[in-house]
């Protein structure tokens, strides 16, 4: 039971005066018999909620209840707060402001300095410092696609920047590591497809509607994957590009080696990805094994030179 899917449902609960199981289970993927469950333990929990049936039945929160404030810690409200406040950074919208709105209203007086502080404690600010600017104006492109059911047209760069014309149905938007993404149905391949914002120009909303299909959620974790592609080097790496080699693998994963290098077990891929990763670290990372991939590195390194030399 996800205590952040409780509280949304609290929320719809005290905006609208009724609403079914079924809508419910629709906004959160989840089926009808996990609604219930949420309801029994929203019940428990001292807010009474009342179960109509029928043809306009549904569940409502009974009239004339005042939430306590003290349904929610201190805690539960920080975090909500921090939660909506990082998301605030990136994408502006009345729907965000309402939110908080609420949740900040659900804070007695003697309690507010003691969450601000809280909240302080933690800042999400998912904007980046330089590079791709366009994300928060596409991302609130997207976020009308999504409301609306408005078909997306763009053109999209593949990893070697080739560029196709593409037109998508869009049905969630997605941060995953520092990246953000869509996930949507792309007309050119005929299937789900989960576009990178930073390889897309020339996004536009067009005025053409879609009927949503059965959505394919992108697959996000790809641990088993990994495990079964990734092998582990070794390298020798300068403690000025420690920060950055901690991207990739954990600090277990250094040991010292004087006072000016660390010896790193480093997870790798044979692809161009990840030599261009190493490469990306200039003369303060040196391969120590296996032969095969440092030899591979000088090949690289040569052509490099040579390109310089032309």
């Amino acid at each position: 039971m996800k205590v952040s899917r409780l509280v949304s449902i609290i929320m719809i609960l005290l905006d609208k005066e009724r609403i079914g199981a079924q809508e419910l289970a629709n906004m959160f993927e989840v089926s009808t018999r996990t609604i219930y469950r949420d309801i029994d333990a929203i019940n428990m929990a001292g807010i009474p909620i009342r179960s109509t049936s029928g043809v306009r039945g549904g569940f409502e929160i009974m009239k004339n209840y005042k939430m306590d404030n003290k349904v929610f810690s201190t805690d539960d409200i920080s975090t909500i707060l921090t939660g909506l406040s990082s998301l605030s950074n990136m994408i502006q919208s009345d729907e965000l402001i309402n939110a908080l709105a609420k949740v900040k209203s659900f804070i007695p007086m003697d309690r507010v300095d003691e969450i601000k502080l809280k909240t302080d404690q933690i800042h999400i600010d998912l904007s980046q410092w330089i590079g791709y600017r366009n994300v928060q104006s596409y991302l609130e492109i997207i976020k009308i696609a999504l409301q609306e059911n408005k078909l997306l047209s763009f053109e999209y760069a593949d990893r070697h920047g080739n560029k196709t014309e593409r037109e998508a149905e869009a049905y969630q938007i997605v941060l995953k590591g520092n990246h953000w993404y869509f996930q949507g149905y792309c007309y050119k391949r005929n299937d789900f497809r989960l576009f990178k914002l930073a390889r897309l120009s020339n996004l536009k909303l067009e005025n053409i509607f879609f009927t949503p299909r059965d959505y394919q959620k992108p697959l996000l974790d790809f641990t088993d994957i990994l495990a079964t592609i990734q092998t582990k080097i070794k390298l020798r790496i300068h403690k000025s590009v420690m920060d950055r080699v901690l991207d990739y693998c954990m600090y277990e994963d250094f040991l010292p080696d004087g006072d000016e290098y660390y010896i790193v077990t480093f997870p790798f891929i044979e692809n161009n990805y990840y030599y261009n990763i190493l490469l990306s670290f200039g003369d303060k990372c040196e391969c120590l094994e296996p032969l095969h991939i440092r030899t591979e590195l000088k090949r690289k390194i040569y052509d490099l030179a040579n390109l310089y030399e032309n």
